[in-house]
């Protein structure tokens, strides 16, 4: 998608600070963090949402968990704990539509619920 900002910083046109890349994820520092630790994961394939997901994404969605784990013990936020977290759609609060996780860790986090 030539307009999406995921993809242009998966592509590099926008520079981030990556803390993970392979053929399938990018993990970067959020601009705006709601945390000390707000990583985004995302996969490097366009997915509009959750609501765009199909069975042959399954693969890819897990992976995106995997890397979130791997980098929570990274960051050194594995064992006080952390938040993951999917938007989905403008009622969510999803501001940008390609698919990912926020990483949320480094203090308290409040209750949801």
């Amino acid at each position: 998608m030539s307009d999406c900002i995921f993809c242009k910083i998966v592509s590099g046109e926008i520079p981030s600070t990556n803390v993970y890349k392979d053929e399938q994820v990018t993990a970067f520092r959020d601009i705006n963090p709601a945390a000390p630790t707000h990583i985004l994961i995302v996969p490097n394939r366009h997915i509009d949402s959750v609501n765009f997901m199909t069975t042959k994404d399954e693969p890819l969605i897990g992976r995106l968990f995997s890397i979130a784990k791997q980098l929570a013990a990274q960051e050194g936020i594995a064992e006080s704990g952390y938040r993951l977290i999917v938007n989905t759609n403008a009622d969510a609060g999803q501001a940008v539509f390609h698919i990912h996780l926020h990483l949320l860790g480094g203090r308290q986090l409040t209750t949801l619920g």
